[in-house]
Parts: structure tokens; C-alpha cells; sequence
């Protein structure tokens, strides 16, 4: 089944009560049982809700896993994740990753005895130099967040086994639609479900996909322990939007790739990261390793001057200032003191990330409409 077949059918089926062809909203907390421990398959809703399975189901499918897993957001996600882990266990993971991450790493479970170490994981040969045999996940974004940095999937996924480790892959810039990190050996893909999977803006959510039963298993454990699960309006309004995910990111790469030629050839402009420009570092691995390179784009304005950065932040139009990404409509970002403000400076410098750094997230709307923005707002 090819990809836009599978967001519309995968896992979905009529409802078997009325034939309704959209998966019903199952807006209930408890099921009915016919005897104490014989029932329908579903006893609470923490543990389990039709809608959500019907989503579980059709996320796994996009991914080519087995498993899929929602979550009420992308960190409750990334949470059950890294409860996996134990006390001493070391996670090895980019030195250029989301602040929310960033953020529960150091700030919750190293309280808890788990090491996190940030390396350069683009860089050939990062992995491979500081893996060690306490190292039992290795966490990586591709592209990373915002510095748009390739990482080598089938690469760490090869260091990961000298030691044992899992290795998950953060696909939320990609999405299902152009990489698929658990064909490439990844044992885990987790998706921030908000951003392009859902695409219109109105959901926070999360997931996890995989084909290991034994981690499919303990994460459905943990779901259901923990419980950081969405609600069925939730799964039906991604069920909605990912139907037209594979149109909506056709869009997303031909604006993107658009914008960051626009941006590329503009006086003003001192260095645009988008790795579907022929001068990216990783723009070779991109292209072997994604079917495009997607809508998000960031860049630095000419004598990196923080006052320029903030008029531009403020002067768009059609690009709206806020945090997140990946919906039908254009946004515009200042990670420094937005999505990655979580992060110390001297560590986020450290990976590149400068102050004066802006990112896009380049919607659906009409480029030429896009570009006036960006024009009138560069000055």
C-alpha cells in the first residue's frame, strides 16, 4: 500500500455498529462489562479508546512499525521513553535538539541518576568516540532543531549495537511522509503528533511507533501506568488532518525549497540552513537518507545584530510569531528566547545556536504571497 493510500485507509475501517466511514469520537471514560473480566476488549479509557486505536494503528502503519502508541503530547512521549532507562544508564543525544527536550533530560531525570551526554551527533565518528557500555539509548533529531543539521541514521544505529543500546529517532521535521527511521534500523521513532502529522494547529499530542514487541510492551505499560494519554477529540482531529498529510507536505517542500532559495540569493541574508540547498554540509546524506527536505528553514541576518533580528520577528505579515511548526500556516520563530529558551546560552552556542538565529515554518499559502512577506519584512 503506498503512502497516500495508507493515510486514508491504514488501520481505519467503517465503524462495525453503523458503517460510519469517519472513525467515531468514543467520548467515554468506562466500558460496560458482560462479567467481571469479559468485555469487549476495552475496560477503561486511560488504558484504551477505540479512536485511539484506530490512530495508534494508522501511525504505525505510516511508519512501517508494528506498534503505535499516542500520547498527550509530544514530552509525555519523550518521557516514557527515557523511563526505560535506570539509574547510571547513559543517554547519548544531540547537542542540538529541542529545548522541551533538553529541558526534562536535565531537568527531571538527571535528578533520577540517568546521564545525558550532548555531542555533535553530525559530525562522523561523534557516536562512534563517546559511546560506552553504560550507554543504553542514543537520541537523535534529523533534521535537528533548529540548526537543520543531518544525522546518520543507519550510521548510530550501527554504534548503537557494538554496546546494545536503542536507538530512537525524533521524526517530527521529517515526518512519516519523508523519512521512515525504523526501515533505516532505529528501534524507536517518536513524532511530536502537533507539528506536521496533525498540520492545522489545533491538537497537542504525541507518539511512539515501533516494531519491538518487548519495548512496545513496556511503553504500553507506561502509557497506561502513567498516564499521559489524549482524549478522543484529540485522535479524531489527527485522524482528520493526516489524511492530507502526504499533500500538505508535497507543499510544505516545494514552498520551503522555494523560500530557502529566496533567502539563499537575498544581500541581506548571512547564512540560510536548509538541507535541501546543494551547499548544506548534509545535503548528500539528506538526499540518500529523506524523499524531500521539508518546510523548515532557519537563518541569520548579515552583521548578526540582535536589533535587526527582533524588527524582522515583528514586521511579517502572513509569517505569524510563535511557537511550534508544521501547520497549514507559516510561522516565524526566535528559538533563542522561544522553543529552545529552556537551554543555557554557552550550550546552545555551543551547537550553533546564536541569539540572533531566526527559523521558519514554511505553511501551505502561496510562495509568491510568502516572499512579499519576507521581502517587506527584511527591508
Amino acid at each position: 500500500m503506498k503512502f497516500a493510500t495508507k493515510v486514508l485507509h491504514a488501520g481505519i475501517e467503517p465503524d462495525p455498529s453503523t458503517g460510519a466511514i469517519m472513525t467515531p469520537i468514543f467520548q467515554t471514560s468506562t466500558y460496560v462489562q458482560e462479567a467481571p473480566g469479559k468485555n469487549k476488549g476495552y475496560e477503561y479509557a486511560r488504558t484504551d479508546n477505540p479512536t485511539r486505536t484506530v490512530l495508534q494503528n494508522n501511525l504505525a502503519a505510516l511508519e512501517n512499525g508494528k506498534y503505535g502508541l499516542c500520547f498527550a503530547s509530544g514530552l509525555a512521549a519523550t518521557d516514557a521513553v527515557i523511563k526505560l532507562m535506570n539509574p547510571g544508564d547513559e543517554v547519548l543525544s544531540s547537542n542540538d535538539l529541542y529545548g522541551g527536550s533538553y529541558r526534562i533530560f536535565t531537568k527531571v531525570f538527571e535528578r533520577f541518576g540517568v546521564k545525558f551526554k550532548f555531542i555533535a551527533m553530525h559530525e562522523p565518528g561523534e557516536i562512534k568516540k563517546h559511546i560506552t557500555p553504560k550507554t543504553k539509548l542514543i537520541w537523535l533529531e534529523t533534521p535537528t532543531n533548529p540548526m537543520m543539521n543531518v544525522i546518520d541514521i543507519p550510521a548510530a544505529v550501527s554504534s548503537a549495537k557494538t554496546v546494545g543500546a536503542i536507538v530512537c529517532v525524533d521524526n517530527t521535521f521529517a515526518s512519516p511522509y519523508l523519512q521512515n527511521p525504523l526501515d533505516m534500523g532505529a528501534d524507536l521513532v517518536l513524532h511530536s503528533v502537533t507539528k506536521f502529522i496533525a498540520g492545522h494547529s489545533d491538537v497537542v499530542m504525541g507518539a511512539i511507533v515501533t516494531s519491538d514487541e518487548k519495548l512496545f510492551d513496556q511503553l504500553k505499560f507506561l502509557q497506561n501506568a502513567c498516564g499521559g494519554v489524549p482524549g478522543p477529540q484529540d485522535c479524531f482531529l489527527v485522524l482528520r488532518g493526516v489524511k492530507t498529510l502526504h499533500l500538505r507536505m508535497e507543499r510544505h517542500c516545494t514552498n520551503g525549497a522555494t523560500i530557502a532559495n529566496f533567502l539563499f540569493g537575498h544581500p541581506k541574508i548571512e547564512k540560510v540552513y536548509y538541507p535541501g540547498l546543494s551547499n548544506h554540509p548534509h545535503h548528500e546524506l539528506a538526499k540518500n537518507q529523506m524523499r524531500g527536505f521539508g518546510g523548515m528553514i532557519s537563518f541569520t541576518l548579515k552583521g548578526n545584530q540582535m536589533e535587526d533580528a527582533l524588527r524582522l520577528l515583528s514586521a511579517t505579515r502572513l509569517f505569524s510569531l510563535a511557537e511550534s511548526l508544521g501547520g497549514v500556516e507559516s510561522l516565524i520563530g526566535h528559538p533563542a528566547s522561544m522553543t529552545h529558551a529552556s537551554i543555557p546560552k554557552a550550550e546552545r552556542e555551543r551547537g550553533g545556536l546564536v541569539d540572533t538565529l531566526i527559523r521558519l515554518s514554511v505553511g501551505i499559502e502561496d510562495a509568491e504571497d510568502l516572499i512579499a512577506d519576507l521581502e517587506q519584512a527584511i527591508g
